[in-house]
């Protein structure tokens, strides 16, 4: 007996290691291989399109494969050069706009100085300096403390943007070559992809080949689906704030509801950045049209993606809307606005090896020394 619980509990020390290794070797291997993964994805992408074209027009693989990356890569760049574009012409519209309310905000901003409750304040507040003399270097180092506060901030912030600028300019390089990888990469798996999953299923061992080829049709639908239902959710954003700025009558409506949709992956927080403080500033400028709409269209962004995400994310992955709201909530609090992804791709994992019979195979395996 005790021998037999001996060997099980090395199986299982065995299964455990396996794991951590396998776990340590993707997370090592990662940023080395990701080019090739997002050319496999590409390839992955690009299939249909090239058996369209073998079947239609009777073109050799290579052939088919090299219209087909043009067709993708070059719809990609007129969709990406056409919408920075336009959304350049919609930044300068909306620079020269905010120049010609700056003349506007700072006479708001005399007129509220003037006012008499403010100089009432301030009137205080010299009485108290000038009759309480003892509290002069209490206040005066607290004036120093906030206004070195106050410059150490603005110093970092110019800081970090310029750092920034440089990072950028200094990645280019970089990311020429990455993308050089990716196009070379992307076609030499898609012009070899049956002999390159031929050759993936031979290495597998006969035990684990079945298991992988439904865990790989799992992972592929959620990878695929994920990026759907974030393309929906940022869509119907955008959509509905540029259709609510367009009635409201702001200017470079398309331009900000892009951004915000963007801005939008944030979730539970993107929105709110932008809406909040506009609202805001709406309200105290006296423009309570805009102020309520903004509030109001704030609102409706915030149910809308609360009632959405959830099944857009579950029809889309292939969870239970359900399981990907439990995925959602206990990802956020375990990894942060991370977990939002890593909980519900988590799941879709777990499920997949479920679904493989990968769990009752370990099982097995460290019970009785076989998978089966």
């Amino acid at each position: 007996m005790e021998r037999l619980m001996l060997k099980r509990f090395g199986r299982g020390v065995w299964v455990l290691s396996s794991i951590f290794v396998i776990a340590y070797l993707i997370y090592v291997l990662l940023p080395l291989l990701y080019p090739f993964l997002l050319a496999w994805i590409i390839a992955y992408a690009m299939n249909p399109c090239v058996h369209l074209l073998q079947r239609s027009l009777k073109l050799p693989r290579w052939l088919a494969v090299t219209l087909s990356l043009l067709l993708y890569f070059g719809a990609a760049l007129l969709i990406l050069t056409a919408a920075v574009t336009r959304l350049v012409k919609e930044l300068i519209i909306l620079s020269q706009s905010f120049n010609l309310h700056i003349d506007t905000w700072m006479e708001w901003l005399t007129a509220w100085m003037q006012n008499d409750s403010f100089q009432n304040i301030i009137n205080e507040i010299s009485r108290f300096y000038q009759n309480n003399p003892n509290y002069h270097d209490t206040i005066n180092q607290n004036i120093t403390r906030t206004t070195q506060t106050i410059g150490t901030a603005v110093t970092d912030l110019v800081t970090s943007i310029f750092n920034g600028i440089l990072q950028i300019i200094y990645y280019l390089p970089n990311l020429g070559t990455i993308l050089i990888v990716v196009l070379l990469s992307t076609f030499f798996l898609s012009n070899s992809w049956e002999r390159h999953n031929r050759a993936l299923i031979r290495i597998l061992p006969g035990v684990i080949r079945k298991p992988m080829i439904y865990i790989f049709s799992d992972l592929k639908k959620a990878l695929f689906g994920f990026a759907r239902a974030q393309l929906i959710l940022i869509s119907i954003t955008a959509l509905i704030v540029m259709l609510t700025l367009y009635a409201l009558g702001v200017d470079s409506a398309f331009s900000i509801g892009l951004l915000i949709g963007l801005v939008d992956l944030l979730p539970y927080l993107g929105v709110g950045i932008v809406l909040i403080p506009w609202s805001l500033y709406a309200f105290m400028s006296g423009d309570l049209t805009l102020g309520i709409g903004l509030t109001v269209l704030y609102s409706i962004i915030l149910i809308v993606r609360q009632i959405m995400e959830p099944k857009v994310l579950a029809s889309s992955v292939g969870l239970d809307p359900l399981a990907a709201l439990l995925g959602m909530f206990v990802g956020l609090k375990l990894f942060g606005i991370l977990g939002l992804i890593v909980g519900p791709v988590s799941l879709v994992i777990l499920d997949a090896f479920h679904r493989a019979h990968v769990f009752k195979d370990l099982r097995n395996y460290i019970i009785g020394g076989r998978f089966r």
